[in-house]
């Protein structure tokens, strides 16, 4: 049995007041096709420019291990030059991945290749985000930190985008003090008779190409799968809803601090204890 997920949504252009309206207000998630054709970015941005910008940045990298007491909350599993990671890609299949990069910082020259959309969302004006993956890499099904509006770029390639509202949480096997689902699900081919809960969740599906634009709305999880390599940049937008923005505090202020003082407390313990967690919770909720 598959996931029980619908195609999201696709729109070749759209108007702030239709966004707004449609989307935002109904926190639905969309794909809007040709919102970036202004860009620079849009006809520049390829592994190859990238490569030839950045090869000498030395870039955070990782992998698909399981979540360990061994690494902090976000922290990265390696480093290498740009130009050899871009390299790597092309050689084939990788589970490597450079996540939450602000390389926009390090190549200043890339500012000038995008601007905020005007679509009646107020963007955090920090530096956008880049994430790059190979095929096959996988990211795990999670939702961030600042439960965030989010607008998700995509460049070079092909990417699969799954989604789920905040409402299907307690379906997914949520690891407690984390923003994550249980590492051992895969929810490109889950085994539902070992995660039965999985079958009442209802989510969206969608592949993006170079170019195209993922709406997310506040909280919603994902979990992406790099079906050629490829990269990504995220800009985001402050929760709306209180109740959001309340726990978007306490993730940032609290939670990630608390999770990695435990884990140095009582390393792979802690862990096991959260993983075991998740799936009791999960199962006692929903009877099973």
């Amino acid at each position: 049995m598959k996931l029980n997920l619908e195609q999201i949504p696709r729109v070749t252009s759209i108007t702030k007041e239709e966004f707004l309206s449609q989307y935002v207000a109904l926190q639905k998630p969309v794909v809007i096709e040709r919102l970036i054709v202004d860009w620079p970015a849009f006809k520049k941005w390829d592994l190859d420019y990238i490569g030839e910008i950045a090869g000498e940045k030395e870039v955070p990298i990782y992998d698909d291990r399981p979540i360990s007491s061994k690494f902090k909350f976000n922290e990265a599993h390696a480093k290498m030059k740009m130009s050899e990671y871009i390299e790597l890609l092309k050689q084939g299949p990788t589970s490597y991945r450079i996540f939450l990069y602000n390389l926009l910082k390090q190549v200043p020259g890339l500012q000038q290749d995008f601007k905020y959309p005007e679509i009646g969302l107020k963007f955090m004006k920090k530096l956008p985000f880049l994430f790059f993956g190979g095929s096959g890499s996988k990211v795990f099904m999670h939702y961030d930190i600042d439960l965030a509006n989010i607008f998700h770029f995509h460049f070079h390639g092909e990417k699969q985008c799954i989604l789920f509202p905040p409402s299907e949480t307690k379906y997914l096997y949520k690891v407690p003090h984390a923003l994550i689902s249980h590492n051992d699900i895969d929810f490109t081919n889950p085994d539902v008779e070992k995660w039965p809960a999985l079958k009442k969740a209802k989510g969206y599906v969608t592949n993006l190409k170079h170019g195209e634009t993922l709406y997310m709305p506040e909280g919603y999880w994902h979990q992406m799968t790099y079906l050629t390599p490829g990269f990504s940049m995220s800009i985001r937008s402050v929760p709306k809803n209180f109740r959001n923005f309340a726990e978007a505090t306490y993730n940032v202020f609290f939670m990630r601090y608390f999770d990695n003082f435990m884990r140095k407390r009582r390393g792979q313990q802690w862990i096991d204890y959260k993983n075991e967690m998740a799936i009791r919770k999960t199962h006692s909720n929903l009877n099973l």
